[in-house]
């Protein structure tokens, strides 16, 4: 393999693992104001428990996402040094606005959110979750907010030539609310609520399933059902107008998205396929001139196909593009009916009455995750060639001096550093689980507080 493809494997590959966490992080942090605001508001026993088992999944999650982010800021440096160059002025600002409104918020309420239960009221250790759930979502939004730059550029200038041509900002909100960034951050923050959702329920069915912690683990399930419910279906909403967007500022994408060749042509919606790029055909299930209806409103209006486009400006690896949009798709209907489902044997006074569910629960845990995974691939590898789009091509971003061997190296080593990080993390999380909200086996000797446990059933 050449330089440029080891050095897009590691990115990928860092990148991805990194975003295993972000999202657990950031949805727990919601489920946690809910849990905790439900103790402040109830006094009952059993939400504080509630709350303190999560803030401490929420600690080991948050711990492990920071210590997995900081390579990728190794790899600007050493792999992607024209490409740092390049952005260097948009990066750098969004980065440190992460650091102004997002890392010090969460670092100034983290200490307190983890030791402050005894020393702080409990209205100030509320106030510390909230500030740490809306730190991680401000992070999140000027990460969100760099990558969408790069997808649909504004609020810039270009200076310099050669190698020494680079962007500069000329407005900063321009910059900032460019074409993408809102429809993206929304349905990025709304991915991470279902991932946050999903863990929730995971466990708790688990915790249903053996007879475990019921007291704590029935109302915790209906709370993180109730996001997980109110989460899919505004993904829905958020995910078609991603789509438009897309429509709109990155047509090769979208073509690439739906296999769509021709020139200029009504398009079919598929529902799954394959793609073949040699041969320029789709096979498989479809609504005809599905995809133009979504976006035009019509049957009639034609959609550009990557025929439009010259051959060295669309991406290379359609069929991948097509998989991962399809999968994130399918998987985000899946969430949906299942969610729904659940809420309708909730209000039948059924929901855990049905063992099958709580274990599809339990696995269900890892359908956000793929979502949010392949919905990155399909947004990445859709804009290929472009690193930059329409400005900055992949193959004209990676840095001069770094050879193939060294990224190789460094990819190894990585690999592994993160298999034993990951390897810890499963550990410490089912260690976690396994002992649970509390001593049960204490709690069995106290005096039973049955005033203090309402009726979930």
């Amino acid at each position: 393999m050449d330089t440029e493809i080891l050095a897009r494997i590691q990115f990928a590959f860092t990148v991805a693992f990194h975003y295993i966490y972000p999202p657990l992080s950031i949805g727990l942090g919601v489920i946690l104001i809910i849990m905790e605001g439900m103790y402040l508001k109830t006094k009952k026993e059993l939400y504080h428990k509630m709350t303190r088992f999560w803030v401490k999944i929420f600690a080991l999650i948050f711990g492990i996402g920071v210590a997995t982010g900081i390579v990728m800021e190794f790899e600007f440096g050493t792999n992607w040094a024209t490409y740092s160059r390049y952005v260097g002025d948009i990066f750098g600002s969004a980065l440190a606005a992460e650091g102004l409104f997002a890392f010090a918020l969460e670092s100034g309420f983290l200490g307190v959110l983890l030791f402050g239960w005894n020393r702080v009221s409990p209205v100030v250790h509320f106030i510390s979750t909230i500030g740490v759930a809306f730190g991680s979502m401000f992070s999140a939004v000027w990460i969100v907010v760099a990558n969408s730059w790069q997808q649909t550029p504004a609020g810039f200038k270009i200076v310099g030539e050669g190698l020494n041509q680079k962007a500069e900002i000329t407005d900063f909100w321009a910059m900032v609310f460019n074409p993408s960034s809102v429809d993206r951050l929304s349905h990025v923050i709304i991915g991470a609520f279902l991932a946050g959702a999903f863990l929730v329920l995971s466990v708790n069915a688990y915790y249903i399933l053996k007879g475990k912690f019921l007291e704590i683990a029935k109302p915790a399930f209906k709370i993180a059902l109730v996001v997980a419910m109110i989460s899919s279906l505004a993904q829905l909403f958020t995910g078609h107008n991603s789509a438009d967007g897309v429509a709109e500022n990155q047509p090769a994408k979208l073509a690439a998205f739906e296999g769509h060749y021709p020139k200029s042509e009504v398009a079919d919606l598929y529902l799954f396929g394959w793609v073949d790029h040699k041969s320029k055909e789709v096979v498989g299930i479809k609504i005809p001139k599905g995809l133009t209806f979504l976006i035009h409103q019509d049957f009639t209006t034609p959609v550009k196909g990557l025929d439009a486009f010259p051959e060295d400006e669309i991406p290379t690896q359609v069929n991948a593009v097509f998989q991962f949009y399809h999968l994130m798709v399918a998987i985000g209907m899946l969430l949906i009916g299942l969610s729904l489902f659940a809420g309708f044997l909730w209000w039948r006074g059924k929901l855990f009455q049905f063992r099958w569910l709580m274990w599809v629960f339990v696995w269900a845990v890892f359908l956000p995750q793929i979502a949010n995974q392949v919905g990155w691939f399909a947004a990445e590898m859709g804009r290929q060639p472009w690193v930059v789009y329409g400005l900055l091509k992949t193959s004209d971003a990676l840095s001069q001096a770094v050879t193939a061997n060294q990224v190789l190296f460094s990819l190894i080593l990585f690999f592994f550093v993160y298999l034993l990080l990951f390897l810890l993390f499963i550990y410490l999380l089912n260690k976690k689980i396994q002992h649970g909200p509390y001593d049960e086996k204490m709690e069995d000797q106290r005096p039973h507080q049955t005033a203090s446990v309402p009726d979930f059933n």
